[in-house]
């Protein structure tokens, strides 16, 4: 499986989550305690927003924007293991971003090739995925089939990851995310349910429009990947007031993390399982995915 780490905050170098915690997502490349594999080294991933379009994360600079005028993010991804990546290093000791993600990846049977490294994009969306498709080679073409057409061309690599973000285009993510990943979800496992194929789905998804950040937790079995999000900075620095830099974090900042990036008592909490929620300005929110996925299955 893989690693990864959505960022959500004032903006910081990318280093300060990618290589200074104790159990930083670079060493969670090479030493992860919870994934399926402790090594994850078939390619790394990094999406960024140069500027974000809520006013909450506002900071001076240029957003990057696409022809039609829409801000879009920034993408960095290569092949090679994490923990070898010069690049990577450079880049992430020399860019601020409030919104980022970041991803590790380990393989589960496509090709080692930048097409199929994380996160990918659309317009102005991220998306990356931890877990797998049961017999996807198997459903691949019942899936693609299912794609809104117009949004085949976008489709560069291999993976079921890519293919999943696409069904959840092609299902709204755009307008309504919470019920577009319950419909492909809902897809995903029809289309299983016709092959024979069991359990058909393990993920834990991140999505983000530049604005928000939704998470996902969900597994057909019910025994999903793990997942934790950030304990709110003013608890933290009641928590541990012998850690100044906690004071200093906006009230905004979150992380969700595939893994915690450290042993600090407190700091993280896992995300129940078949769970959604959304990091946004004003109230966070953590709901149970299972209406969405009745709704869907309707």
């Amino acid at each position: 499986m893989c690693r990864w780490l959505a960022y959500y905050g004032a903006p910081i170098l990318l280093e300060a989550l990618l290589y200074r915690p104790e159990h930083s997502l670079i060493d969670q490349s090479r030493h992860a305690r919870m994934g399926v594999e402790t090594l994850n080294g078939d390619g790394v991933g990094v999406g960024w927003y140069s500027e974000p379009v809520s006013p909450a994360l506002t900071f001076p600079g240029a957003a990057a924007t696409g022809a039609d005028g829409v801000v879009t993010p920034a993408l960095f991804r290569s092949t090679g293991p994490a923990w070898g990546d010069m690049n990577l290093k450079d880049l992430a000791g020399h860019v601020r971003s409030p919104l980022f993600f970041a991803h590790i990846r380990a393989s589960t049977g496509t090709p080692v090739q930048q097409t199929n490294c994380h996160p990918f994009r659309h317009g102005r969306w991220l998306w990356m995925h931890n877990g797998a498709i049961a017999g996807f080679h198997e459903l691949k073409r019942d899936l693609l089939l299912a794609v809104d057409p117009a949004l085949m061309p976008d489709i560069q690599g291999s993976t079921d990851s890519e293919l999943m973000f696409h069904l959840a285009l092609t299902f709204g993510l755009e307008d309504e995310p919470f019920a577009a990943v319950a419909r492909m979800i809902s897809q995903v496992e029809t289309t299983a349910e016709k092959h024979g194929v069991a359990n058909a789905l393990q993920m834990t998804v991140a999505t983000s429009d530049g604005v928000r950040v939704w998470v996902f937790r969900y597994s057909t079995e019910s025994r999903s990947r793990s997942l934790f999000f950030s304990t709110s900075p003013e608890t933290l620095a009641r928590l541990h007031p012998d850690v100044p830099v906690l004071a200093a974090l906006p009230p905004e900042t979150r992380v969700v993390v595939s893994e915690p990036l450290g042993d600090l008592a407190g700091a993280w909490n896992a995300v129940p399982e078949n769970s959604c929620g959304v990091i946004q300005p004003g109230e966070d929110e953590l709901l149970s995915l299972e209406p969405y996925l009745a709704a869907a299955r309707r």
